[in-house]
């Protein structure tokens, strides 16, 4: 099937690169088991499938060969523990992107075009050899005329209209597959590709970083211990990305944190606050917080990078996530399953049948037995949740495992340097710190201005809504019996709209105090 797909021609030359690397990889039968093949011809194109290394090593191979665009399609199922088996998740998180370094001249009509002249004329000092290189980008170092350091983020040349095209190809893909597999149709394939848009052309425009990572450090301005490099906008655009350059150690061990003046304890303290601030306060995170984008620094202090991937959370999964935490640590099987019972709501696809609550609430009695009451190991505590919500059929909410993936990241990054780190405290403590920013009144100002706002507009309409009802009940009289009726209503109502006037009154007089 996948042979007749309706690709444009500009397409199948990228087509063909595929099917050629998924059957030297043995990928036949998978693509069969998904519905894009004939089973004799996923056999016949699965020459492959005889190597002895193990299927989800082999897709693994080939993603990342295919190049970024299904590296970070893997990227995005290594999260679905909901759906994917371990074996395959531990294989998946392995993906990264592999790119020989390119020559500078290759990069530089690119450069110059995005900086409106040579880079040798821009900086003080530029340095032509590569830092580092990754499929989408190239990162050289550079110097200011005022004498900071710098790194330039150079996308790499013709990278979008490759990208575009697997983009293409995989969504009517990802439509096949969800036409003809039942089992693959709780994936939500269409979805899932939607969601490989937004990730793919964000990390294509290099503007969006450099605005989450001004986000992320208007987020923590008032945290000393934090630092977040700055964008340079004069230089920056989609395709070049000037920023500071931080240098430091990354948490990977605690002896070398030691060995540089730095304390491990302090370390994973700090790092675990932020992380759950981001989420549970800001509502903002980094979404990979693996040792390559930490840095430690002098004074206990951590540096952020790369901020290409950024997850959302709204007050609303803010306060589940905080209630699914809750019920663990109270041991109440009751909300833990009113929590799954809406996850799972929200995340069923089209087709896909609804599990019962019975069987949610045997899944949620599980994980109190295991889990509840005790200290919160995250990485147990995921490891057996995600299998779990597969065996029993429910899928999860893709920003929520993306928390999920993110904690876990963490955990295992904090547990490297500081292996008697308890995560739990950590939890508790950013739990108060978000219970006083809803106490404090910055975070209630817009609410009250936009009822405020709302209320005052009531004020505005009400002669017009009164003038209104009055010539309704002119122009249809009614007898004594229901004009009777409706004096207790109309007297209720203008109460109302007083109330509201004076209402308004307050909210504005208050919200301009608070300012």
């Amino acid at each position: 099937m996948i042979k007749t797909l309706l690709v444009a021609a500009r397409d199948r030359n990228r087509l063909g690169e595929i099917l050629q690397i998924t059957s030297r990889f043995g990928l036949g039968l998978l693509l069969a088991q998904l519905g894009l093949e004939k089973g004799d011809e996923g056999a016949k194109a699965g020459g492959g499938d005889n190597d002895p290394r193990s299927l989800p090593l082999r897709t693994r191979l080939a993603l990342e060969e295919l190049g970024p665009t299904f590296v970070k399609l893997g990227q995005i199922l290594a999260t679905r523990g909901d759906l994917l088996p371990p074996e395959w998740i531990a294989e998946l998180e392995q993906l990264h992107s592999r790119a020989p370094t390119l020559p500078f001249e290759q990069l530089r009509p690119a450069v110059e075009e995005a900086l409106g002249a040579p880079p040798e004329d821009i900086f003080a000092d530029f340095d032509p050899e590569p830092l580092a290189a990754a499929s989408m980008a190239q990162i050289h170092r550079a110097r200011l005329t005022d004498g900071q350091e710098v790194i330039l983020k150079i996308r790499r040349p013709d990278i979008r209209p490759r990208m575009a095209a697997d983009l293409r190809l995989i969504a009517q893909g990802a439509a096949l597959v969800e036409a003809a597999s039942t089992a693959a149709r709780r994936f939500a394939p269409v979805a899932l590709m939607r969601q490989l848009g937004d990730a793919v052309l964000g990390e294509l425009d290099f503007t969006m970083e450099g605005r989450n990572a001004d986000a992320m450090r208007e987020d923590f301005a008032a945290e000393p211990r934090v630092d977040i490099p700055r964008i340079h906008w004069d230089w920056s655009s989609e395709t070049l990305l000037v920023m500071d350059y931080i240098e430091g150690l990354p948490p990977r061990d605690a002896d070398s944190l030691r060995a540089g003046g730095i304390d491990p304890e302090a370390i994973a303290s700090l790092g675990a606050d932020l992380v759950l601030d981001m989420v549970l306060v800001h509502g903002r995170f980094h979404g990979d917080p693996h040792p390559g984008n930490l840095l430690c620094l002098p004074g206990d202090r951590l540096a952020l990078l790369d901020f290409g991937m950024i997850g959302h959370v709204s007050p609303r999964r803010r306060e589940e996530f905080m209630a699914f935490v809750q019920s663990l640590a109270m041991g109440d099987p009751a909300q833990l399953t009113d929590i799954l019972a809406v996850w799972a709501e929200q995340s069923a696809g089209q087709g896909v049948e609804a599990v019962p609550r019975a069987q949610i609430a045997l899944a949620a009695d599980r994980l109190i037995a295991r889990h509840g009451r005790g200290r919160l190991v995250l990485r147990a505590l995921v490891g057996d949740f995600l299998p779990l919500m597969r065996e029993v059929g429910l899928t999860m909410p893709p920003d929520l495992l993306l928390i999920f993936k993110t904690l876990v990241t963490l955990d295992g990054v904090l547990t490297a340097i500081c292996p008697d780190f308890d995560l739990s405290g950590a939890m508790e403590r950013s739990s108060l710190r978000l219970v006083r920013a809803r106490l404090s009144p910055e975070h209630w100002r817009p609410t009250l201005m936009a009822l405020a706002w709302e209320l005052g507009r009531l004020g505005e309409d009400a002669p017009r809504l009164l003038r209104a009802a009055i010539r309704r009940l002119e122009a249809e009289p009614v007898d004594s019996t229901g004009a009777a009726a409706l004096a207790p209503a109309l007297r209720e109502g203008a109460r109302w709209i007083a109330g509201g006037l004076i209402t308004a009154a307050v909210m504005v007089a208050g919200a301009l105090m608070w300012r």
